[in-house]
């Protein structure tokens, strides 16, 4: 077959695979195989090829994203542009990167300075995104403890790393060029991967546990006021349906920006919920929309059976410009509150991590197709920083989840007046290594990354092997060049 017929086939093949390994509702063994055809491809074939075979896989692998992202209240259409056709040039970067690299004998680095790359550059934008980021290779294995459980160590970027790591170390070590000891130490480091992958199990948590309840409502309601008639009949509903829950739930969380309140309303909010918490015996959290002299903010509102309310000021708006946003953590009886979107970020999440919360309860509200995604992105949040998570989403994927990543119990909204989940939840222990040092695996990713571009950019030296510096061809027993050809020859 033709270069050119090998080239289609390699992106025709990893954009299927990237279809149905990553996105929103992804198979999660297919993300680590996608890569693998464009760059089992790229030291074989022009630069310039390489670089539009990975761009034009990536972006047609996402393509069963581009109606959510085109169609997104919370995406403007500019920002969903650039992170469809961002994505697929940051693949293309780290394939280029990738082939320049194995062209000049130097596989293990390779292998991981292109995840690097990827890795680094997702952390970047991660700091620059007003809206955070979800949904990226680390979201995809979010239904694998096994896979998952390093994230308590090195954050969501060490899941990152390792889904293009192992493409990239086998591409590398069948890689024309790569020879003797690279080629061993690359094929070693995937084994000994996917060995772990295979045989580590993760243990149960061993603490206590609180029953909590999600309640979300079938059909969307977004800050009913709770001065009109309207906000009164839905304060009731809900206290119909935390009237029908089982004994023993500690907590019942509903979803965010429920109710709108300011000082006139909101002790009728705090009064209704008070009884009911008083009759059942637990907490409830509500999501309002709260204005008060201080600015209009989103918050989660708990309301306990006895004593003062505790409100959590949601940090992160996105673009909304008629919220204020907090900057505090907030506790009712040691269990934390964020609301929605500031899973996205590194923060509030690893700052409950470093008081060693065990719980934080999240209102939430989600577009339907990406609750699964942004619910997963929750659970993420919870391993890195070693808390369970209680995420009551409107319009999305209600999910209980312990602190090692293992789903207990969730629902998808819709088809019913109100979605309910119950389970018992065991508490984290927080102060997770990731907790404690940060994003130290990002910095690091950089400086890999530096090194294989300095390493790629330096000119290949006389005597090193032909394929490292020559034209490349698909067949891998491509013979020699002379030493002269190999001191002109270009990457």
């Amino acid at each position: 077959m033709a270069k050119s017929g090998w080239a289609a086939a390699a992106t025709a093949v990893s954009a299927v695979l990237f279809f149905f390994g990553t996105g929103l509702d992804p198979l999660p063994e297919l993300a680590w195989l996608a890569p693998l055809p464009i760059l089992l491809l790229a030291p074989r074939v022009h630069g310039g090829i390489a670089f539009a075979c990975a761009f034009a896989a990536y972006l047609a692998g996402s393509s069963g994203s581009w109606g959510y992202f085109w169609h997104s209240l919370a995406i403007p259409r500019p920002a969903a542009v650039a992170i469809l056709g961002g994505s697929a040039l940051l693949f293309a970067l780290a394939t280029v990167l990738f082939r320049l690299l194995v062209r000049r004998g130097h596989g293990l680095l390779a292998a991981v300075a292109a995840p690097a790359l990827w890795t680094v550059a997702l952390y970047v934008v991660s700091l620059l995104n007003p809206a955070g980021v979800m949904g990226t290779l680390m979201t995809t294995q979010a239904d694998r403890p096994s896979v998952l459980w390093i994230a308590a160590v090195t954050g969501g970027w060490g899941v990152e790393f390792l889904v293009l790591f192992v493409p990239a170390a086998v591409a590398a070590a069948l890689a024309p060029g790569v020879r003797g000891l690279a080629r061993l130490t690359g094929l070693a480091a995937v084994a000994g991967v996917l060995a772990g992958l295979v045989f580590w199990s993760v243990p149960p948590l061993a603490g206590p546990s609180t029953r909590v309840a999600l309640i979300a409502p079938g059909q969307s309601r977004w800050a009913a006021d709770v001065a009109t008639p309207d906000g009164q009949a839905l304060i009731q509903s809900y206290v119909d349906e935390i009237g029908r829950l089982p004994d023993g739930v500690q907590a019942v969380v509903l979803p965010e920006a429920a109710f709108a309140v300011d000082r006139t309303s909101r002790p009728q909010l705090v009064e209704s919920f008070t009884r009911v918490a008083r009759a059942k015996h637990l907490d409830v959290v509500t999501g309002v929309l709260d204005t008060t002299p201080d600015g209009r903010f989103n918050a989660a509102l708990a309301v306990p059976p006895a004593g003062e309310p505790v409100e959590y000021r949601k940090w992160h708006n996105g673009d909304a410009k008629n919220l204020t946003s907090g900057t505090e953590l907030a506790h009712l009886a040691g269990i934390g509150l964020m609301v929605c979107m500031d899973v996205n970020f590194a923060n509030p999440s690893r700052g409950y991590g470093e008081a060693g919360t065990g719980l934080v309860l999240v209102p939430a509200s989600d577009e339907d197709v990406d609750g699964w995604q942004h619910s997963r992105t929750a659970l993420i949040r919870g391993v890195e920083n070693g808390f369970s998570v209680a995420w009551s989403a409107a319009r999305g994927t209600p999910m209980l989840a312990d602190a090692h990543g293992r789903v207990l119990a969730e629902t998808h909204t819709g088809g019913s007046p109100f979605s309910v989940v119950v389970a018992d939840v065991p508490t984290g222990t927080g102060k997770t290594p990731y907790a404690r040092f940060g994003d130290w695996f990002a910095w690091l990713c950089g400086l890999v990354a530096l090194a294989g571009i300095v390493a790629a950019a330096r000119t290949p030296r006389t005597g090193q092997p032909a394929a490292a510096t020559g034209s490349g061809s698909w067949p891998m027993n491509r013979r020699p060049l002379s030493a002269d050809s190999r001191t002109s020859a270009k990457p």
